[in-house]
C-alpha cells in the first residue's frame, strides 16, 4: 500500500524522531511510505481558536496535497481528529460544498497510527510500559483497544494499566496556555497515577500530551521518561526490507535496530522524548 505520511507541526518541529520511526515501522511491514514535502499544518489550532476563515486555505492545502494517496497516516490523534471531524465542516461553514465533499473523502483515508495498523493493515504483534490514551485519540477517534493490543504483543515489556487513564493530561494545545492552572492541576493528577504505576517509561500517541508530561515528570526528577507509541512499535529485532527511504521524504533509510528480550531497552526506558 501507497501511504502517505502527514508528520504535523510538533513532531515536524520538536519530535522529528516520531516521524522516522513510524516510516521504519511501515517500511519494515513491506509498503511505500511518501512525504509529501507541500504538506503544512492542518489548521486545527486556527479552527480550535476561532479563525475558520484563516483556516479554510489551511483545509484546501491538506486536501490537495493528500488527495492522491491510498491512506494517510499521522503518529497524532489531535491532528487526525481535526482532519476528521472539523475540514469538511469548516469548508461547508465558509460555503465550498464541492471543498467540503473532497475533505470528506480524504478525511475517511486518514488515520491515526494505531487504526491504520490495526483496521487496515491487519497488525496485532509488531510491540509492552504504562500507556495514556489522548483525548482526540480516546473520544474523537474512539481508537479504544487499537494501541493496547499493539502493546500487549511487545516481546519483554510489561503494559502496566494507567489508573483513571481517560482522564485528560490538561494539555489541550492553547488550553494549557490560556488555563495555566487548570492544566497544571490535571497534570498533576495525571503524573500521581503514572508514578503509582512504578513504570519506567510512559506512552502515547500524540507527542504534545507526552511533551506536556514528559515536561512535569522530568521536573520532578522521576526518572520516569516518555516515548512515542510509534517509537517502541518502531523497535525490533527485524531490519526493515531493503529498498530507497521514504519517497520524496527526505527520510534517511532507517537502520536496523534492535528491541532486546530485556524490559529496559532504549525504547521502553524512552531514551529520547517523544
Amino acid at each position: 500500500m501507497r501511504i502517505a505520511l502527514f508528520i504535523t507541526c510538533l513532531a515536524d518541529a520538536l519530535f522529528p524522531d516520531v516521524g522516522k520511526a513510524t516510516v521504519q515501522l511501515l517500511e519494515r511491514l513491506g509498503h511505500e511510505v511518501d512525504f509529501p514535502a507541500a504538506q503544512t499544518c492542518c489548521g486545527q489550532m486556527h479552527i480550535n481558536t476561532g479563525y475558520q476563515p484563516e483556516a479554510l486555505p489551511l483545509v484546501r492545502h491538506f486536501v490537495e496535497t493528500f488527495e492522491p494517496y491510498e491512506a494517510i497516516v499521522a503518529p497524532s490523534g489531535s491532528c487526525v481528529g481535526s482532519v476528521r471531524h472539523q475540514h469538511a465542516m469548516v469548508a461547508r461553514g465558509q460555503g465550498d460544498e464541492g471543498l467540503a465533499r473532497r475533505a470528506e473523502a480524504v478525511a475517511e483515508r486518514t488515520y491515526e497510527l494505531s487504526e491504520l495498523l490495526i483496521d487496515v493493515l491487519g497488525v496485532d504483534d509488531p510491540h509492552r510500559v504504562t500507556y495514556h490514551p489522548t483525548c482526540h485519540s480516546l473520544r474523537m477517534l474512539r481508537v479504544g483497544e487499537k494501541p493496547l493490543r499493539l502493546l500487549r504483543n511487545v516481546r519483554g515489556m510489561t503494559l502496566l494499566e494507567l489508573p483513571a487513564a481517560d482522564q485528560c493530561c490538561g494539555f489541550g494545545g492553547t488550553f494549557a496556555i490560556k488555563n495555566a492552572e487548570t492544566s497544571t492541576a490535571m497534570l498533576a493528577d495525571k503524573m500521581r497515577n503514572v508514578l503509582d504505576t512504578g513504570a519506567e517509561a510512559l506512552t502515547a500517541g500524540d507527542s504534545s500530551c507526552l511533551m506536556h508530561i514528559g515536561g512535569g515528570l522530568s521536573r520532578l526528577r522521576s526518572g520516569t521518561k516518555t516515548v512515542h507509541l510509534a517509537e517502541i512499535l518502531a523497535s525490533t529485532d527485524a531490519p526493515a526490507p531493503k529498498r530507497a527511504s521514504a519517497g520524496g521524504a527526505g527520510v534517511p533509510a532507517p537502520g536496523a535496530q534492535e528491541f532486546s528480550s530485556s524490559r529496559h531497552t532504549p525504547a521502553a526506558t524512552g531514551g529520547s522524548p517523544a
